[in-house]
């Protein structure tokens, strides 16, 4: 056979690369540079993240600083009135205390009075006795009596608490003298106790009854 009518050989046509490779190498660059974006973008997320936490702290401290703030002001508050309640539960305690010790000193300031109306009367006994009257042998025997008698009475008052105010010739003191009547005199002071009518009582310091006196004043000019 003529080599010119010989058929040409075949030429071997390089076969195109499979689709599948190409794909897998377009993905392969592709997930490389995805990589990298990932990455940035979860560092970011990250920095936002910490931002917000660090936000979030911030708000956390004011507020956990503003409740112990509001707490220390109830605590001192309530301490406040603690101390004022213990003061005046004190106080309370004290009244009833004195209110107690006043009822048990006073208690017998009725029957003290009547007791001091006994004590007049034999007062005025013994100043009707005279010099006379005592020299008598008969009638000795009952003013000693009746002297005795107002000695223990004095003492039993006194036991008591009951004292007899010391009203003659002293300064006139409306807190315990009753003034009666007012003379003009040269003997005494203006304004001082010349003559005692009535004694007078107080009862362990309190004024029991006062003493009627009669005052001197000074002669008119």
């Amino acid at each position: 056979m003529n080599d010119e009518t010989r058929k040409p050989a075949e030429q071997e046509v390089p076969e195109p690369a499979n689709d599948d490779a190409r794909r897998a190498g377009d993905e392969t660059i592709l997930e490389v540079g995805g990589a990298d974006d990932l990455a940035a973008a979860d560092a970011a997320a990250d920095m936002a993240s910490a931002q917000d936490d660090d936000a979030d702290d911030g708000e956390s401290d004011e507020v956990e600083h503003d409740r112990e703030a509001e707490l220390e002001a109830q605590v001192s508050d309530l301490t406040d009135r603690l101390l004022r309640t213990a003061a005046e539960m004190e106080n309370v305690r004290k009244r009833a205390q004195k209110d107690r010790e006043d009822a048990s000193k006073f208690a017998t300031s009725k029957f003290a009075e009547d007791m001091l109306a006994v004590a007049d009367n034999l007062a005025r006994a013994l100043e009707a006795v005279t010099d006379e009257v005592r020299a008598n042998e008969a009638a000795k025997g009952v003013i000693e009596g009746v002297d005795l008698t107002m000695k223990e009475l004095g003492g039993a008052l006194e036991r008591h608490g009951i004292v007899q105010i010391d009203a003659a010739g002293a300064k006139f003191d409306p807190n315990l003298h009753q003034a009666m009547f007012e003379t003009e005199t040269l003997d005494f002071e203006p304004g001082t106790v010349m003559q005692v009518l009535r004694s007078g009582y107080t009862i362990h310091g309190r004024l029991l009854r006062p003493a009627m006196v009669g005052v001197a004043k000074a002669p008119a000019a």
